[in-house]
């Protein structure tokens, strides 16, 4: 296999000027590029990545933590943080913590002795405190999930407003008794969304019903089924249903019509993210679309920057109601 020398030789230029070229760097010449680039065909020579990469001090990974690789609200995000990672040189490597302390230790630690060059967290249930400190000292961006009063970086959309406009979009259907299937309220998202439930219910003069409020510990299929089973046992069931995921509310819609009921015309639902599953279900569920591939593609470049030392700000994107058969008919 041919080495770096003899392409300098063949080109008739320096292993510093190959190097150059295998780096971009925009001091070459075209005329010298293609020397460079013809000697480097033909002699069929392949530069180590690894060594060019300790050379330099880095490893072209970034590393994306999220807690269930299951879930489908994080597929969309990937392809964004991958389009993006590719284009820019990177790799990424899909960390599945499942919530579990000792793989979080893993992967920070992958981070500090340079195995990765940064972290995209995803993950709600993550160790704050240790994520804080890492981030004190290496690249870390936080996409969807974020902590309220931290320093570290992140993008997300408007939660709690996107809840409301859902919610309120309910009530103008004329509906009064609306349920909420919400996860955990450890989670900020969880907390943002429950206060746009209200706020949309307090706007309108609707009592908050803790009877209609029903948390899982999950947010699987199986969960919503669960919680619109024991919503459906209240003595007055409810006329809609916001959930706050699309994996809950498709659960919600197979229960409504497992028990004889009809969407929307029993109970309208709603759910959140807009997950390729929700244009398929049957009703198709309205819901709320967050911009999941531009959400990965600029947390990307978000930690690309400040891998290269750029400032970084936080970033708040746009969401949308997107109106289905699930509340219209």
């Amino acid at each position: 296999m041919a080495n770096i020398q003899e392409v300098a030789k063949k080109a008739g230029v320096s292993v510093a000027t190959v190097s150059r070229v295998l780096n971009h760097h925009p001091s070459v010449t075209p005329k010298t590029r293609v020397k460079v680039e013809t000697a480097i065909r033909e002699l069929n020579y392949e530069p180590s990545m690894l060594g060019r990469n300790l050379r330099n001090s880095e490893s072209r990974l970034l590393l994306v933590l999220i807690p269930s690789i299951s879930n489908p609200f994080y597929t969309e995000i990937i392809n964004g943080i991958q389009t993006t990672a590719i284009k820019h040189r990177y790799n990424i490597l899909l960390c599945e913590t499942n919530s579990d302390p000792r793989r979080e230790n893993i992967f920070f630690n992958m981070v500090k002795n340079k195995l990765a060059d940064g972290i995209i967290s995803m993950d709600p249930t993550i160790n704050r405190q240790k994520l804080t400190e890492l981030a004190e000292h290496h690249s870390v961006i936080l996409c969807s999930e974020y902590m309220e009063d931290g320093s570290i970086p992140y993008v997300t959309i408007d939660n709690e407003r996107a809840a409301y406009q859902a919610v309120k979009h309910l009530i103008i259907l004329g509906k009064k008794k609306i349920a909420l299937i919400n996860s955990d309220e450890r989670f900020l998202y969880a907390r943002q969304r429950r206060k746009g439930y209200e706020k949309a219910l307090r706007e309108f003069e609707i009592p908050i019903s803790e009877e209609l409020i029903y948390n899982t510990h999950e947010l699987n299929f199986h969960d919503g089924v669960q919680a619109m089973r024991m919503l459906l046992r209240m003595e007055e069931k409810p006329s809609a249903v916001f959930a706050v995921s699309d994996t809950l509310a498709i659960g919600a819609l197979k229960e409504i019509k497992a028990s004889g009921l009809k969407a929307p015309d029993d109970i309208a639902v709603v759910g959140f993210d807009n997950i390729h599953f929700s244009n398929m279900s049957n009703p198709t569920l309205t819901t709320i679309a967050q911009p999941m591939y531009k959400m990965g593609a600029t947390a990307a470049t978000m930690l690309i920057n400040q891998i290269q030392s750029k400032q970084v700000e936080s970033i708040l994107l746009d969401h949308e109601l997107i109106i289905r058969e699930s509340t219209m008919g």
